[in-house]
């Protein structure tokens, strides 16, 4: 579990980095989804580690809380960046 949390958890920052070199609007807002989906997974693995005890509750709410911040950040860029072509079509 841990593993796959590592996985996901380093993919938000790599597809957020990779978004800074995007070739258009589109494949920026791409990579930008594919760091939320992550944000998403690692969200998922955290509860779990939490659930069966292989991580206390400090540790869980401090990283739950950063966890949803991102979150929140990428949806809301995602959200402006979609309304904003629907604006130009």
């Amino acid at each position: 579990m841990s593993k796959q949390l590592l996985r996901c958890g380093t993919s938000i920052g790599a597809n957020s980095i990779e978004s800074r070199n995007a070739q258009s609007r589109s494949d920026f807002l791409s990579k930008l989804s594919i760091a939320l989906k992550e944000a998403d997974e690692t969200r998922y693995w955290l509860d779990l580690l939490h659930a069966t005890y292989y991580l206390d509750d400090d540790s869980f709410k401090s990283i739950d809380s950063d966890c949803n911040e991102i979150i929140c950040i990428l949806t809301s860029i995602i959200k402006r960046l979609k309304q904003h072509n629907k604006s130009i079509a």
